[in-house]
This record gives C-alpha cells, sequence and structure tokens, in this order.
C-alpha cells in the first residue's frame, strides 16, 4: 500500500516503484475461464501442474452427456452465458475446453464459436480445436496420426476439421466412447499402448494428435515422443497452453513434450 500511496520524487523511486509493481503483478495469478463440455468438473490436475503459480483457473461445465452430434447440439446454447459468467467471475481470457464440441460442424463454425465468446465478454477467447491446430502447426506437423477417444462418425468429423485446417491425415483411429464418463476407464498404460498402434498404422506421420479434452495426457506426451519419435500434441495440455499464452504469458510447461518446453 505505501507504493501506491508514498509519492516519487525521483528518477531512482520511479524505477524502483515500477520494479515493485511488476513483482506483484507478478506474483499474482491470472485468471484463466474454462468452459467444460461436462457438469461437475473440477480445476484441471493438468493445470495445476503445468501453471501451479501463474495461473488461477475458474471453471464452470455445459452439462453434456454424450459425445455425439446429437450431445454437442444439446449443450451449445450454453457457451456464450457461461462465457460471460466467467468474465464476470473475473476471468481474464476465456477457452472452450472440449475438442469436439468446437471441430464437429467444421473450421468456419469453430471460428464463429470463437468470435462469439470474444463479443460476448470483450474478453481474449478460444478453443481446444484452435489450440491442437496451433501447437500441429508449432511442431511442423503437416501429415498425422492421429488418436481419439471418439467413434467413427465423430472421427470422420475431426478429419474433415483437421483438412480443412491444412493438414493431411494418415489415421485416425478412436476408442469408440459415446458416453462422457466412460474416458475415466482409460488408464495412462492403456493409452500409450493404443497411441502407439495408431502411429504404426501410419509410420510416415510426422506429428501425432491425441484427440478429447477428457483423456489425461500430460504425463504421456514426452514418452509417446520417445517411443514414436515424432512431436505429439494432445488437447488438454496444449489448450492450457494457449489459454496461458492469451493471458500473456509464455505458456511453458518444461518436462511435457517438445512443444511445451519452448516458448
Amino acid at each position: 500500500m505505501m507504493l501506491v500511496m508514498t509519492r516519487i520524487t525521483s528518477r531512482r523511486q520511479f524505477v524502483g516503484a515500477g520494479a515493485a509493481a511488476m513483482l506483484l503483478s507478478a506474483a499474482t495469478p491470472a485468471n484463466l475461464g474454462l468452459i467444460f463440455p461436462p457438469a461437475g468438473r473440477g480445476v484441471p490436475e493438468e493445470g495445476l501442474s503445468m501453471y501451479p503459480s501463474s495461473v488461477h483457473f475458474l471453471v464452470e461445465g455445459l452439462g453434456l452427456k454424450t459425445m455425439t452430434p446429437d450431445g454437442y447440439d444439446a449443450v451449445l446454447d450454453r457457451i456464450v452465458p457461461t462465457s460471460q459468467k466467467l468474465a464476470s467471475a473475473g476471468a481474464r481470457a476465456i477457452m472452450l475446453m472440449g475438442t469436439s464440441l468446437s471441430f464437429y460442424k467444421g473450421a468456419a463454425f469453430n471460428q464463429k464459436l470463437t468470435e462469439s465468446m470474444r463479443k460476448a465478454t470483450g474478453l481474449p477467447a478460444a478453443t481446444m480445436s484452435t489450440a491442437v491446430v496451433d501447437g500441429l502447426k508449432d511442431v511442423g506437423g503437416r501429415r498425422l496420426a492421429v488418436a481419439t477417444a471418439y467413434n467413427d462418425v465423430v472421427n470422420e468429423r475431426l478429419k474433415a476439421f483437421l483438412a480443412e485446417s491444412g493438414f493431411e491425415v494418415l489415421v485416425v483411429k478412436g476408442l469408440g466412447i459415446e458416453a462422457v464418463e466412460g474416458v475415466d476407464s482409460v488408464t495412462q498404460d492403456g493409452l500409450i499402448k493404443f497411441c502407439t498402434s495408431v502411429y504404426k498404422m501410419a509410420p510416415k506421420a510426422d506429428a501425432m494428435l491425441v484427440s478429447c479434452g477428457g483423456l489425461r495426457t500430460l504425463e504421456i506426451i514426452a514418452p509417446l515422443e520417445k517411443l514414436n519419435g515424432i512431436p505429439v500434441v494432445s488437447s488438454t495440455p496444449h489448450a492450457l497452453r494457449l489459454g496461458a499464452r492469451l493471458l500473456g504469458l509464455d505458456g511453458r510447461a518444461p518436462g511435457f513434450g517438445r512443444l511445451l518446453a519452448k516458448a
């Protein structure tokens, strides 16, 4: 409080005051608003591992029941009001978490969703689908092996979205999960084995995408990259990276794969 109330009478005091203000700002986590498709989703453990002190997470859910086009249609009208609720709670940026919720109607629809959240809140906003596209471009990926939690219908929607976004999908294979709670049964070891089997179907791939925000993927990125020799982008970690960047941070989270190790 003394810093704010004391009159600054010299350049030295001015510089010292500015430095103190920067330290205070750096020590205060920035609020990132997260919209999750299912209801009752708490603060993502991956976010706490990646940004334990620099980001404070505000979380709201939409009540999605199934990872199907009908399921997504049922919650679309809740996205903008939920983004406004997060803005009112103090969010400085908004991320729509849920890859399939934003890609299932194509690239133009994904952009429309983003613009609607920005317009409604006046805040920086993005989707998980945009985050994985950005991540794949940042690692230089063009020919993709794609492992998902989805059924074949949703996989075809993802393949079309990625093609619209400039990628060649060599293979896309899913776990066939439709009920949202079904992702909870997927183990990390099982997911590593599944993703590796998908890569073996397309050994000429130059990047892998692991798609579904409900899958816990942060800790498997580096092992997958080591096993298969190509960079890996996955839904929740790289959406959190983009969210951090919307807040003005560099998004780095070393120890969790190639992309997260660099600004």
